[in-house]
């Protein structure tokens, strides 16, 4: 039997394959938390990096935004080779660590490094990534289109090895995709056909138009496609109220995602911390909340 995610130290998922990586998440049954951090910024601790304050938080798969593959760049850590710099946030933090890759197709201003694609994505899982998800900030105008393109690719080299998430967690600045023409059933399909293993989706409450009957019946698509489902708040909420955010977490439980995201917006560069721990009470109680947060990396 597949330890759960919940219940896994370091040590653990060390060992894991991706296949049981997804079979442990599933097996934690909603309650596995993922945190969005920006590293260009400076940290909100100043020598301490976002990525080690979200892990003490209770973050269970730290995402990295805006990180620039080809000219890594992060505050905060340690003295360490550019090259080195995720796996030198996983030593720190004991985490199973993600990259944005951003779907914006060719006509981007944006630095190559931060660009969707199969070298970059080869690229990630090199300097020690474990998962890379797809999508685009604000204003990028990633769209479907292009995430079922890029997907295809990255799936073909290196969909063995690493996970895959796919989506939007907002408009991107495209706005025939944005309200419930977001992320459709079809999209859904279509990314699950070109190699995903994890469908992104906004959760409740914060797109408009987003709902959580809405969100739920693409969490089922995704559920009887065999791929898992990650509900994200990337719209800046993840700097709300604690209220808010317990709100937010529960619509998404109650819509049977298996994973929940957090954004990186609160602050510049990290969710407000304090909310990081509510979402976290909120789908999994304190007993869990406190579990995480007081695991050394050492187990």
């Amino acid at each position: 039997m597949v330890k759960r995610l919940l219940d896994c130290g370091t040590s653990d998922w060390q060992k894991m394959t991706k296949k049981e990586i997804l079979a442990a998440i599933a097996a934690s049954e909603g309650r596995v938390l993922v945190s969005e951090v920006i590293g260009i910024f400076p940290p909100l601790l100043w020598d301490i990096s976002n990525a080690e304050l979200v892990a003490a938080c209770g973050a269970d798969l730290i995402l990295l935004n805006m990180l620039d593959l080809e000219q890594p760049q992060y505050f905060g850590l340690p003295p360490h080779k550019p090259a080195e710099v995720i796996k030198e946030i996983k030593r720190l933090t004991g985490r199973l660590i993600g990259v944005n890759l951003e779907a914006v197709g060719e006509t981007t201003s944006l630095p190559p490094g931060r660009c969707a694609s199969a070298r970059n994505a080869r690229k990630a899982r090199e300097m020690g990534a474990d998962f890379i998800v797809l999508t685009g900030n604000p204003g990028t105008a990633a769209s479907n289109r292009e995430i079922r393109r890029v997907l295809t690719e990255i799936n073909q080299e290196v969909g063995d090895e690493l996970i895959i998430a796919a989506g939007k967690m907002h408009a991107a600045g495209i706005l025939s995709e944005s309200g419930e023409r977001l992320v459709t059933a079809q999209d859904v399909e279509e990314f699950i056909t070109a190699g995903c293993d994890i469908i992104l989706l906004p959760a409740p409450g914060t797109v408009p138009g987003i709902t959580t009957e809405y969100v739920k019946g693409l969490v089922q698509l995704a559920h009887d496609r065999g791929v898992l489902t990650m509900t994200t708040v990337g719209t800046s909420q993840e700097g709300a109220d604690e209220q808010t955010i317990r709100e937010i977490a529960l619509q998404a439980k109650m819509a049977g995602t298996d994973l929940h995201h957090i954004g990186d917006a609160g602050y510049p560069g990290i969710a407000v911390p304090e909310n990081i721990i509510s979402y976290s009470v909120a789908i999994r109680g304190r007993r869990h909340t406190y579990r995480r947060m007081a695991r050394s990396i050492n187990r």
